[in-house]
C-alpha cells in the first residue's frame, strides 16, 4: 500500500508501543487503521490519527470488530467473544487503557464503534 511506511512511522513516533500489552518491539507491532483502509478516503488512509500500534492478536480483534474503545479509553468487547477467551487474553469490558492515544481520534473511533464493531 502506497504511503504505508510513512503512516507506520508517524504512528510509532506518537505511540511506540501497543497500548494494551505495552510491547514496544516494533517488529511485533502492526499499524492498525481505526477506520478501515478500504473505507477511508486518501487523507484518512495516511492520517496517523486514524490508527493505533497494536500487537497481532489485538490488531486482529480490533480489525474484525471484536473489540473497540470509548473516547475515555475503555475497551468494549463484542458479545461474539467468549468470557473464557477474554480471561485468557486478560481483557475485560470497561477496562481502561490509560496509554491509549485517543486525542484526535474521536471521529475515527465513533466510526469504528458504529460501523466496524460487532455488537
Amino acid at each position: 500500500r502506497k504511503c504505508q511506511g510513512k503512516y507506520r512511522q508517524q504512528l510509532l513516533e506518537e505511540c511506540p508501543f501497543c497500548p494494551i500489552t505495552l510491547i514496544s518491539d516494533d517488529r511485533l507491532l502492526i499499524a492498525s487503521h481505526i477506520k478501515p483502509w478500504i473505507k477511508s478516503d486518501e487523507k484518512e488512509k495516511t492520517d496517523p490519527k486514524n490508527g493505533f500500534m497494536l500487537t497481532p492478536t489485538f490488531d486482529l480483534l480490533f480489525d474484525r470488530g471484536f473489540i473497540t474503545f470509548t473516547n475515555d479509553k475503555k475497551m468494549i468487547i463484542s458479545p461474539w467473544i467468549s468470557k473464557m477467551t477474554c480471561s485468557k487474553l486478560n481483557i475485560a469490558p470497561e477496562k481502561q487503557y490509560s496509554m491509549l492515544p485517543v486525542n484526535g481520534r474521536e471521529e475515527y473511533l465513533e466510526y469504528h464503534r458504529t460501523v466496524v464493531f460487532k455488537s
